[in-house]
């Protein structure tokens, strides 16, 4: 069997246990990157060793991500016991720290102007939903119309990461200019659709819809979809929101993810006084 046949069968696998089209991509590709490397062999020759070789000769060369490390050594190990039942034991190969960045945030005013940019509405109305309700990418382009329960003033996301619901309340402010983008575009399924009716708007034209706002407010950081939801979780806690609550309204399985906020929150920090200033 050749090496699109085995990673056919292994894409198949991953779709039959509901991975995410994300991960499904982020794995097939790193086994098609591994497998090039090795051409001279069929991957069911490939041992421990070559693993090594691979980390060593490829990944660490480039000086890639410790991120992507990860996710091949995460590939190869769910690949080899599918496929061939066979336990990969990688523990001798040193696993790369996970690195420790803050997240990027952005003030209410760079949110505003960001938001307030676009003089379409549908992008106004993404761009405001993705900040109001700290949204994913994917949550809000899964959204379909039953999903904004207005009469309750919540926002249902279904089956987002961790295949898991849940709940977040929206404003009147929210509901009214979703109102006022459904008059004007009538979707039929998805709350945000593109040029064709029933098909969902695509992550690269939001991609663009994001550049053209930043670029519109002359903002010059290199901002993407998930600063929008970093900063709503920032302003939330910096406002006296509690962590617990939080770490629902963002979907996190652990509070230790959602603690990460309280080392970017200003409010506390401004009100140190420096030594400096009693000299």
């Amino acid at each position: 069997m050749n090496i699109n046949s085995h990673l056919a069968h292994f894409k198949n696998y991953l779709i039959s246990q509901r991975y995410s089209p994300n991960t499904i991509k982020t794995y097939t590709d790193a086994l098609g990157v591994f497998f090039q490397y090795h051409s001279k062999k069929a991957p069911e020759q490939l041992e421990i060793e070559d693993i090594v070789h691979f980390n060593m000769g490829y990944i660490l060369r480039r000086n890639l991500s410790a991120s992507y490390q990860n996710q091949v050594i995460n590939a190869i190990k769910l690949f080899y016991r599918n496929r061939f039942n066979r336990v990969m034991e990688l523990n001798n190969i040193q696993r790369p720290r996970r690195e420790k960045r803050l997240p990027n945030v952005l003030s209410k005013q760079e949110i505003k102007t960001i938001i307030e940019a676009p003089t379409n509405l549908k992008h106004r109305a993404m761009l405001s939903l993705i900040y109001a309700c700290g949204l994913r990418r994917s949550e809000l382009l899964n959204l379909t119309l039953k999903d904004v329960l207005s009469d309750r003033n919540l926002l249902f996301i279904r089956q987002s990461k961790g295949k898991k619901d849940r709940v977040v309340p929206i404003s009147d402010k929210i509901i009214e200019m979703l109102r006022t983008y459904y008059k004007a575009h009538k979707p039929k399924t998805w709350l945000f659709e593109g040029q064709i009716s029933n098909v969902k708007y695509s992550e690269k034209s939001l991609e663009n819809v994001l550049k053209q706002s930043l670029a519109k407010a002359k903002i010059k950081k290199k901002v993407s979809l998930h600063w929008l939801r970093h900063s709503y979780a920032t302003h939330l806690l910096e406002s006296g929101t509690d962590l617990r609550y939080i770490q629902e309204l963002l979907g996190h399985a652990s509070s230790r993810t959602t603690e990460i906020y309280t080392h970017v929150s200003t409010k506390n920090l401004q009100q140190i006084r420096s030594p400096f200033d009693d000299l």
